[in-house]
């Protein structure tokens, strides 16, 4: 209801360590701005994990007109980071209350995950070295999978997403006198047309990339033509040898074909911001697997046979520490059906759970990773 975007989660945090100070848990608050971490202690054992949630907003305008729809015109929970948060702090109430563990937990509450990065930022803010973590889990909501579903796999689990921007540079005219022009429209749209075959011609067909072209604009009238297009790109891979790969068929690509056309080509790569591919560490992926099993999943429903080609922030951490992120069904229909600038659909078609036996329907799997035995024998 109240959603807030990226650097901006002022009244999130604020609540998140009321609730979490409620409980009588450990409070570190203003870790990358608006970033907490909730630590709780029990036993002697000096295994640690963290769990992550985070809690920005998207700048998508909300018309489901649900009763906990945003409140904030411009601002929605679209992609669900509210229900990630408030699983998390479930989590954290039964934790504090049962303390069924023997080690640490931190309860890492993250800002900024669309776009720019809360993740990187309290990573170099001295996230890990002052909450060191063997191991740390996050999840991210699967709408249109059977709630508390869980998915997983060892190795590439999120894709890199790489924006480049592209300012084609022609020779604006009269559209009666097309010859006496360059035409940079004429010139994009080949460029949008030859990157489809980076893909197709240049690439494994084993690994998994996609090249986006998710933005077009050149001129206002339909009389002229301008002196300039622009192209917005979104470049989705797995793995760094063919981030680099595509990397290099792009930009040539692009600066062939604008020559060709008699255009210039400026080239922005990594312009915006660039997220590296996540990877699942063994290990912690077959911890998660063996509680969905217990929780009665059918392998087939569990095991996924390739990434998922959207982009995680939670990546950094993966690189910095043994890491798993795993995907959980909550029942609802696909989302972003809709224009991007305004959603009638929500993520959650109920208000995320709350409570304890709704926080379990939905994601029983933290609360099963932090048992005694657990910490004990994964391998990070």
């Amino acid at each position: 209801m109240h959603p807030e975007l990226q650097f901006e989660e002022h009244r999130t945090s604020a609540v998140v360590a009321k609730e979490l100070t409620r409980h009588g848990i450990e409070v570190t608050p203003g870790i990358a701005g608006t970033g907490v971490v909730g630590t709780i202690r029990n036993g002697t054992s000096r295994r640690s994990i963290g769990i992550r949630a985070d809690m920005d907003a998207l700048p998508i305008h909300e018309t489901t007109n649900l009763p906990y729809a945003s409140k904030t015109p411009g601002k929605m929970h679209a992609c669900g980071h509210d229900g990630h948060t408030t699983i998390l702090l479930g989590l954290a109430r039964k934790l504090a209350a049962e303390k069924n563990f023997d080690g640490t937990v931190h309860l890492i509450f993250q800002p900024a995950e669309e776009d720019i990065s809360g993740a990187k930022r309290m990573i170099e803010e001295g996230l890990f070295e002052r909450f060191p973590c063997d191991g740390v889990f996050a999840l991210h909501n699967l709408p249109g999978q059977p709630v508390g579903q869980v998915t997983v796999r060892p190795g590439a689990i999120t894709a890199c997403v790489d924006i480049v921007n592209v300012f084609i540079r022609g020779v604006g005219g009269h559209g009666a006198l097309p010859h006496l022009a360059v035409d940079p429209i004429v010139a994009a749209s080949g460029v949008v047309m030859a990157l489809q075959s980076i893909v197709a011609r240049n690439l494994d067909p084993l690994d998994p990339a996609v090249i986006t072209v998710g933005a077009f604009n050149a001129g206002s009238m339909a009389t002229a033509i301008p002196a300039e297009s622009h192209l917005q790109i979104g470049v989705r891979t797995c793995t760094e040898n063919v981030r680099a790969l595509m990397k290099k068929r792009i930009t040539e690509v692009i600066a062939g074909q604008a020559k060709s056309f008699g255009c210039e080509a400026e080239i922005q790569y990594g312009h915006g911001y660039s997220y590296p591919p996540g990877h699942n560490a063994p290990g912690l992926a077959a911890a998660v697997r063996e509680v969905a099993l217990e929780l009665g999943q059918k392998p087939a429903d569990i095991d996924i046979k390739g990434p998922y080609m959207f982009s995680e922030d939670f990546a950094y951490m993966q690189q910095t520490v043994p890491g798993c992120f795993l995907g959980m069904g909550n029942g609802a229909p696909a989302v972003f059906t809709t224009p991007a600038t305004t959603s009638t659909t929500a993520c959650w078609r109920k208000p995320p759970p709350s409570g304890p036996s709704s926080w379990r329907r939905c994601c029983p799997v933290h609360e099963t990773l932090v048992s005694p035995a657990r910490i004990e024998r994964a391998t990070y």
